[in-house]
């Protein structure tokens, strides 16, 4: 996948998130970290919780592989010869 191929599907994603955001008042990274270390297991008994924290994990997950995807590539290029520039005719 190229880089700017990349940054599109990251900002595809951070608006999927900013949603669940939005819905459960924290960001995603604090999420995914109280996720982790088990401090979110009492939500586990509500449905629909259950459901948008499994989303919301898969999405979150999926973003990071991608940033960490983009930061190594955008590290073996010169960020000049990165930039897609299309001059103004």
């Amino acid at each position: 996948m190229e880089i700017h191929e990349l940054v599109i599907e990251m900002k595809l994603l951070e608006r999927r998130l900013t949603l669940y955001e939005e819905k459960y008042g924290i960001l995603s990274e604090d999420f995914y970290a109280a996720l982790m270390s088990g401090k979110l297991t009492r939500y586990d008994e509500f449905d629909e919780t259950r459901a948008d924290f499994s989303r919301w994990k898969g999405l979150y997950e999926t973003w990071q592989r991608r940033k960490q995807t983009y930061l190594t590539q955008l590290k073996q290029r010169e960020l000049s010869e990165t930039l897609r520039f299309q001059p103004a005719y």
